[in-house]
């Protein structure tokens, strides 16, 4: 049974009463919408499809988001918590985060790809935005019992920003006799205990390990007999462990080895500081510690001849695609192995 009655001058309240569901009532500003909604609901009990959507029109995108931060973000690799705890900060401040979930439509989705964009923000920022959105979206429905809802996010697709061209830069020239020189003398005033940078420098173009994952290397997971390294905790999830070559076993040997405890002594922000002011130094341009990996890479190709799946072993990426967005062979070097 249902009823529609009037509430004031602007109001129309809407109630559907069935054996075995919950009542359900909304507000309306005309009476036709509210007819339509109890047509709406009353047919999908008849058909039995009906599920409430009490609870995701009654909770805001702020509200799910606070939610999300406190039941899924803590489930995360601490530094990608961190990372998202801040992104659903910023969210949450934007117009839209006072919108029902229920209310929130492709098209509003749309619109918040173009105020993103208006605010000069990148695409890859935006693509991690609306992950995030996409995510929650589906939390909600099969999670937090809010089975009505549709993800808005799955409707705009096609309008996503185009991601920019990934990073290509390598050494080139004496840029890596340069960089090391800056480093020796960079190391000569630097405090004592940390690490050399020269060091971390030619460990990161020999193992192709990143910045983070060198940050937490351990001496209890070096294998000096196998020439081996774990990496227990990696940005994908997955520990690996990486062969390493002479010059990498060289470099590790003259940092006074220990039974136990970090390697390097030094944050993951703390050596692309030191990096950039050895770069300066170097009179170099361009170059992040990043794109070590990069050179590292594509010279595990070019010097020691490794297959793609025996390069993404050491580098621990979990796709070819991934894997050749990193991987930049030079032409010249490729031509001196023909034949």
């Amino acid at each position: 049974m249902a009823s529609i009655r009037k509430r004031g001058d602007l109001q129309w309240e809407a109630r559907v009463r069935r054996r075995g569901q919950p009542i359900q009532c909304k507000t309306f500003t005309t009476k036709a919408r509210a007819e339509a909604w109890v047509r709406q609901v009353e047919g999908e009990m008849d058909r039995g499809v009906f599920v409430s959507r009490a609870e995701a029109e009654s909770t805001t995108l702020a509200e799910a988001l606070d939610r999300y931060a406190k039941e899924i973000t803590p489930t995360k690799k601490p530094s990608t918590a961190k990372r998202e705890r801040d992104r659903i900060k910023n969210l949450a401040e934007l117009a839209i985060a006072c919108r029902p979930l229920a209310a929130i439509r492709g098209a509003d989705v749309a619109a918040f790809i173009r105020a993103r964009q208006s605010e000069g923000l990148g695409g890859n920022t935006i693509r991690l935005d609306l992950a995030l959105l996409s995510h929650l979206f589906n939390t909600a429905r099969t999670a937090w019992g809010m089975e009505s809802l549709s993800n808005p996010v799955d409707l705009v697709k096609g309008q996503r920003p185009k991601l920019p061209a990934g990073r290509d830069r390598r050494l080139v020239g004496d840029e890596e006799t340069r960089l090391r020189a800056a480093a020796q003398a960079y190391d000569r005033v630097a405090p004592p205990g940390a690490g050399t940078i020269e060091a971390l420098i030619i460990w990161a173009i020999e193992t192709a390990m990143r910045r983070g994952e060198m940050a937490a290397m351990r001496w209890e997971h070096l294998d000096r007999t196998a020439r081996t390294l774990l990496i227990p905790d990696t940005k994908t999830g997955v520990p690996r462990t990486i062969p390493l070559s002479p010059a990498a076993l060289k470099t590790i040997e003259g940092l006074s080895p220990k039974a136990r405890g970090l390697v390097w002594n030094r944050s993951p922000d703390a050596i692309s500081r030191a990096f950039m002011e050895v770069c300066k130094a170097a009179g170099i341009r361009g170059l992040t510690f990043h794109d070590l990996r990069h050179e590292a890479t594509s010279r595990l190709f070019e010097k020691h001849g490794f297959s793609a799946l025996e390069a993404a072993a050491v580098t621990g990426h979990k796709t070819m695609q991934m894997l050749k967005r990193y991987t930049h062979l030079r032409a010249e070097d490729l031509a001196k192995r023909m034949r």
